[in-house]
């Protein structure tokens, strides 16, 4: 007995945390690594492997290029591996680029002009960025968007609406410039903001109204058990069923759509960081692979199309994360040949090797602490 129920709770731990998470951090990473090997391809450069995973080989076939084409047991990224590679991490094979011959050197990454290398680099996160717009416009377009009107039904006690003039059946309008569609988008904003001042215009009866609000700070439980700390005013939304809409947009708007809402997942993301660097908010919302996994069983409880948008949000993150300035990511090598453009040459083997082993300590700090992180958020639920 004791056998079969820990059978069926690995099954269950299987289906319901492992496969919703490769499924998801798979189609990000091919996008990723498609974008690099595609602009790599179109500069004349040799590709020698194109990896989903790290570590052993799992499965693997040759084009009719020459590329190895592969998966490995290890889904924890990927990576595009050019002639002339030392590693995954694309830093020069010296010796190796000494070796090629005439014909070999014309595949050679690290000795294409610098434009296309930079051009090479940025494809795999601006291919991120494109895969979410992608995403986000097919959702807007053939699932459509469940939209809730901005009106509000009731106002907490000693909340900050409450103490703004918020009245039940005001419809909000704009915050802070911002037009405001539905309950959603006011929420996320509101949420985003605690502390800080915002502008609400609100239609009140035949009138339009403009009062200021700062959200407090709030730690909130979410369905799942996840806590989180957020901005609330203090408002409930209108339960009357002509405030209920699905709305489907035609294409062309639904693809503008796609990259508001790929901007705001950076512009957040980016407001979070900075939050943190200067203390306004904890870093415990920084996760790890083991967050990934658990928020991609929780979300894949809500259906396919909820799975798929956690995966347009997530290629946006690490879209943007590889863009940070840091060695060993996409980003530490733009800046590599940002200084290059600027020096006429570029940086000496030393100086970049100890740029690339900077780079590895602190991905490997980072790693840990979001680990860290994960393993407490656990222990929390």
């Amino acid at each position: 007995m004791d056998l079969v129920s820990t059978l069926t709770d690995f099954a269950g731990f299987l289906t319901g945390y492992i496969l919703p998470f490769l499924f998801v951090l798979t189609i990000v990473v091919f996008f990723h690594e498609l974008g690099h090997f595609l602009v790599a391809r179109w500069n004349g450069v040799t590709v020698t492997t194109f990896s989903v995973g790290f570590g052993r080989e799992i499965i693997g076939w040759h084009d009719k290029h020459g590329t190895r084409w592969r998966i490995s047991w290890l889904p924890l990224g990927g990576y595009v591996k050019f002639l002339d590679d030392e590693s995954a991490a694309s830093t020069p094979d010296l010796e190796k680029i000494d070796g090629l011959s005439e014909e070999e050197r014309k595949g050679a990454f690290h000795l294409k002009p610098l434009g296309a290398r930079a051009a090479v680099v940025a494809a795999g996160p601006i291919a991120n960025f494109i895969l979410a717009i992608v995403i986000f416009a097919v959702m807007f377009a053939f699932v459509g968007r469940q939209v809730t009107t901005a009106r509000v039904d009731s106002v907490a006690e000693d909340s900050a609406a409450e103490e703004a003039g918020f009245q039940p059946g005001d419809l909000v309008l704009e915050i802070d410039g911002v037009d405001i569609e539905s309950f959603a988008d006011m929420q996320r904003i509101v949420s985003v903001s605690a502390d800080e001042e915002l502008v609400f215009v609100l239609e009140r009866g035949d009138q339009e109204i403009e009062i200021s609000a700062t959200p407090k700070r709030r730690e909130i439980t979410d369905r799942f058990g996840n806590v989180q700390n957020v901005g609330l005013i203090g408002i409930t939304r209108s339960a009357r069923a002509e405030d209920f809409n699905l709305i489907k947009y035609p294409l062309p708007e639904a693809v503008w759509r796609g990259t508001q809402e790929t901007w705001f997942v950076i512009a957040r993301t980016m407001g979070y960081l900075y939050d943190v660097i200067t203390g306004r908010e904890d870093a415990s919302q920084l996760g790890g692979p083991i967050r990934i996994a658990q928020v991609s069983g929780q979300v894949a409880t809500l259906g396919f199309a909820a799975l798929i948008q956690l995966a347009a949000v997530l290629s946006v993150s690490i879209g943007l994360i590889n863009l940070f300035p840091v060695p060993m990511l996409d980003g530490g090598h733009l800046l590599f040949y940002g200084i290059e453009a600027l020096r006429g040459r570029p940086l000496s083997d030393r100086a970049k090797e100890f740029g690339f082993r900077m780079g590895m300590a602190l991905l490997l700090m980072l790693m840990i602490f979001a680990t860290w992180n994960d393993v407490a958020n656990l222990s929390r639920l």
